[in-house]
């Protein structure tokens, strides 16, 4: 959780000095509900991100030097500087992709689920997705295949109460999670998403339903993002209440945790010195990118498909 803060505060400040091109989107506020999600899957498992999806691959392993050049656009980068923030992938830690278009990394993770269980490999797959995410029509087509097909899938709602500036009450019906009866699966809420370990227990119980051959799971946990929906996004009415966001502020996954660290016997030093190592790798991540060179143009095309006699 915090290499995690580190890096997305990193990443905003870098935006708004012109370093990264475009924007960013920060999970600041919601490393519980990435960290328990992510901490419940296995090293070969996969899963799929959104637009807000820095943290998730972090959380799977994915070292940030080439997660932060990837930002940068540089040739170092997880997708050599061709992804960016929006749409980067590192196949090494089994994170395959994610997407500004909402909704649209559900199904990828369906069929990785899919072919999981033709190859009978054990693995599960895991897709995240905002509470905007859960009115679209591609999250219940690809939780009506898993429901009827069996598949080792976990639909991961972050509901973090706001899909941009939409509070998610005026445009979402009932709850979430409820809406897994309909497709014959079980529908998970965490209430206490600020809570890595409340995350991490519900998580693992789809895992372990889902490996074990029970099908999948739909997963809502209640989290809230700190920050504006984009990096230096500023929009012309303040959506949000301030003693709702200060409430939130209160409920910090990261000195929520650190307490309970306290209450287990670790000491003050012990705790800074985890921050102290988190910057530090930051540190060390920004420079790598720093040092990185941008791709050159020759490559622009290398890894796509393209019709080379159209082309020519």
């Amino acid at each position: 959780m915090l290499r995690i803060r580190a890096f997305d505060e990193r990443a905003s400040k870098m935006v708004k000095r012109g370093h990264i091109p475009g924007t960013v989107h920060t999970s600041i506020g919601q490393e519980a509900q990435v960290v328990g999600a992510t901490m419940a899957l296995g090293a070969g498992d996969y899963m799929s991100g959104n637009h807000r999806s820095h943290g998730h691959p972090i959380g799977k392993g994915s070292p940030l030097g080439p997660l932060m050049a990837e930002l940068a656009g540089k040739a170092t980068g997880v997708c050599k500087g061709k992804g960016g923030s929006l749409h980067l992938a590192d196949f090494a830690v089994g994170s395959l992709g994610e997407s500004g278009i909402v909704g649209s990394s559900i199904p990828i993770a369906n069929g990785a689920a899919l072919s999981s269980k033709v190859l009978n490999n054990g693995k599960v797959a895991l897709a995240f997705f905002g509470d905007g995410a859960a009115n679209q029509g591609v999250l219940y087509e690809s939780m009506n295949m898993a429901g009827v097909w069996d598949l080792p899938m976990i639909f991961l709602c972050e509901n973090n109460q706001y899909a941009l500036s939409t509070p998610a009450h005026t445009v979402t019906s009932g709850i979430i999670s409820e809406r897994a009866a309909g497709f014959g699966m079980p529908g998970i809420r965490v209430e206490e998403g600020q809570d890595v370990l409340a995350v991490y227990d519900a998580v693992s119980e789809a895992v372990a339903r889902a490996r074990a051959g029970d099908g999948p799971t739909l997963v809502e946990v209640m989290t809230y993002r700190y920050n504006e929906h984009s990096e230096g996004l500023r929009l012309g009415t303040d959506y949000r209440d301030a003693g709702e966001r200060e409430a939130w502020l209160k409920k910090d996954p990261i000195i929520l945790f650190r307490h309970y660290l306290a209450s287990q016997g670790f000491s003050d030093d012990e705790l800074d010195g985890l921050q102290a190592t988190a910057l530090a790798e930051v540190d060390a991540a920004v420079a790598f990118s720093d040092a990185s060179p941008y791709p050159d143009l020759s490559v622009a095309f290398d890894d796509l498909y393209t019709d080379k006699e159209s082309a020519a």
